[in-house]
C-alpha cells in the first residue's frame, strides 16, 4: 500500500481550495497570523531562495507560488519540518493567484526570478513576463513596492527590462542592482542561479519601484 500523502497545510496549499474559502481573496494578516510585510517570490520552484529569505528575514513574510505541486510540496516540505512560521507556498498559476487571491495594494516586493523562458518560439505566447502580467503586478504592490527579477536569457531580459523600463508605473533601481555583486549573498540564489553560476553563464537582474 503506498504511503498516504504528507498534508502540507498551512505550508501548501492549493491555489483552488484557497479560492473557494477565500472567495473575496485572502485576508493575509488572518492567514499568516501576523500583519508583517508580504513578500511574493512567483515561480518559487524548490523554494531555496524561498527558505534563505524567510530563515534569515523574520521581520517579513515570503509566500511562493508554484505551478508545479511536485516543487511547490518539495519546497513546502522543508518549510514544514523547520516549522517555518512566516513563509508559505500556494500551488498554481501565477496569474489566476494574482487575479483571485492577492488583495490590491498588499504587497511590497515582487520577486520573478528565472520565469521559464519557453524556448521555441510558437511556445512564447506561454511566457509569463507579459504586458498583462505586469499590469497585474502594478496592481498588487503596494506604492513604493519593489519588483525585482532576473534570469540567465538575455533575448528574454530584452523584453522583460523594456516592458518594465517603459511601464510609467515603475523606475529602475541602478543602485539596488549595483549592491548585488558577482559573489552576492548566497541567500539571492534560487537553486537554478546557483547551477548557472557553476557552469559560468551571465545572470541579468534588475529592480523597480512602483511610483504614483
Amino acid at each position: 500500500m503506498a504511503d498516504p500523502v504528507l498534508d502540507l497545510r498551512p505550508w501548501f496549499t492549493a491555489a483552488d481550495e484557497l479560492i473557494n474559502a477565500h472567495p473575496d481573496g485572502l485576508d493575509w494578516a488572518a492567514w499568516m497570523g501576523n500583519d508583517l510585510p508580504v513578500e511574493l517570490d512567483i515561480g518559487s520552484g524548490r523554494g531555496w531562495f524561498l527558505h534563505n529569505e524567510a530563515t534569515a528575514h523574520d521581520d517579513k513574510n515570503i509566500i511562493g507560488l508554484e505551478l508545479d505541486f511536485t516543487e511547490g510540496r518539495r519546497a513546502a516540505r522543508r518549510l514544514f519540518k523547520r516549522g517555518q512560521p512566516n513563509a508559505r507556498v500556494i500551488g498554481g498559476d501565477a496569474r489566476q493567484v494574482l487575479r483571485k487571491l492577492v488583495p490590491p495594494g498588499s504587497v511590497s516586493v515582487a520577486h520573478v526570478l528565472f520565469p521559464d523562458p519557453w524556448w521555441k518560439r510558437r511556445h512564447r505566447r506561454r511566457r509569463l513576463f507579459n504586458a498583462e502580467f505586469l499590469d497585474q503586478i502594478v496592481g498588487i504592490l503596494q506604492p513604493g513596492g519593489t519588483l525585482h527579477s532576473a534570469t540567465d536569457v538575455g533575448e528574454y531580459w530584452g523584453v522583460i527590462s523594456s516592458l518594465v523600463d517603459h511601464h510609467p508605473r515603475f523606475e529602475r533601481l541602478p543602485e539596488l542592482e549595483r549592491a548585488v555583486p558577482d559573489d552576492l549573498d548566497h541567500r539571492y540564489f534560487t537553486s537554478f542561479e546557483r547551477k548557472k553560476r557553476a557552469e559560468g553563464e551571465t545572470i541579468d537582474r534588475g529592480f523597480w519601484r512602483l511610483i504614483d
